[in-house]
């Protein structure tokens, strides 16, 4: 990775022993290892964000639907009502 920058980071001693075991255990070295952690993180972060915007533009959706639906039940309400005079008359 020829643009890729050095970082320092500081783990706790158990954080690091289990950081290498699972090094050793997958045939990685700990940069390999952090950087497969980091992009799992960056990735469920990414999709946790679009959850929580879709949420939102459901709920804002679903206020709007509700409106339109009561809207649409009152003028066919109407219309079933000026119906039902047209017969009985």
């Amino acid at each position: 990775m020829p643009a890729s920058k050095r970082i320092i980071i500081t783990l706790s001693p158990k954080m690091l022993s289990e950081l290498d075991e699972a090094a050793f255990l997958e045939k990685k070295n700990r940069s390999q290892l952090l950087r497969e952690a980091i992009h799992y993180y960056l990735g469920e972060r990414k999709k946790n964000l679009i959850k929580e915007q879709m949420k939102k533009g459901y709920k804002e959706m679903a206020e709007i639907n509700l409106t339109l639906t009561r809207n649409t039940c009152n003028i066919d309400e109407e219309a079933l009502l000026n119906g039902l005079e047209k017969l009985v008359e």
